[in-house]
């Protein structure tokens, strides 16, 4: 058998598309195809061609900040638990209660003792609220941060309290910690922050619950036009339900039990 015989053929655009999709499957955020053109060192040209066979096809899909997983990657179909398929899961909520109530929605998660902040998808409308303070120094301020810490077992809890100043970002701002706590522990089962990270700006955020996952999700709205009742909560419960009923199944379909990796 010769040399030539022995070796497989491969196809170059096959082998290059499935670089994009890998690369896409292992980020934490969504990829503009100009940056996936840079770490791979294709041509622009090249790599939109691709994207866009890849969009076509399902295994990728397109977000106005970058690309994101498509539904067709594997990984969908048997349960993934890389950062690129948690991402397009929290993405495809984000979207659904953006369209659902017309408002930007956010979604943050415990990690590590600290607040992070996974993702934004923005509402035509009602753009997002300008995060001049990041979530690390405002979760008090802020019902994203208020929703987790009213999640977090009571130790847990002021512990992190114990390590974060509580800045007044606003007139409206508690920052007196006995009286965050006591707001904490009667927590319904919700959080609203009515101007107290920003003036003119409410949110309100619900908690996403899975195996090794603690986050919120959440709405903003003009402070002038919200109307925070039990409708409102209601259906924004509902997409936070969905989504830790993904999260959970990944976690279990990928055997880590009482840790989901991203």
């Amino acid at each position: 058998m010769s040399a030539a015989e022995a070796e497989p053929t491969l196809i170059g655009s096959v082998q290059r598309a499935l670089r994009l999709v890998d690369i896409v499957a292992n980020s934490p955020r969504p990829l503009p195809p100009k940056m996936l053109a840079a770490i791979t060192g294709l041509t622009p040209g090249t790599t939109y061609n691709l994207v866009r066979t890849l969009v076509h096809e399902g295994y990728l899909s397109a977000e106005p900040d970058g690309l994101v997983l498509g539904t067709r990657f594997p990984a969908f179909q048997q349960q993934g638990d890389s950062r690129g398929v948690f991402l397009a899961r929290v993405r495809a909520a984000l979207r659904a209660v953006t369209e659902d109530l017309g408002a930007t929605a956010y979604l943050s998660r415990f990690a590590d003792g600290e607040l992070h902040l996974v993702d934004i998808v923005d509402a035509e409308r009602n753009p997002r609220v300008e995060l001049w303070v990041g979530l690390h120094s405002s979760a008090h301020a802020t019902a994203l941060g208020k929703q987790i810490l009213a999640e977090l077992p009571d130790e847990e809890r002021r512990d992190y309290l114990s390590r974060h100043r509580l800045e007044e970002l606003t007139p409206r701002t508690i920052s007196d910690r006995r009286t965050l706590l006591t707001q904490l522990e009667q927590s319904p089962g919700w959080a609203v922050d009515q101007e107290e990270y920003a003036i003119g700006a409410t949110c309100v955020a619900v908690p996403v619950i899975a195996p090794g996952v603690t986050a919120s999700l959440a709405i903003s709205l003009p402070a002038d036009q919200a109307v925070v009742d039990r409708r409102l909560v209601s259906r924004l419960q509902r997409s936070a339900r969905n989504l830790s009923l993904q999260l959970g199944a990944d976690a279990l379909g990928s055997g880590q039990g009482d840790e989901f990796t991203i």
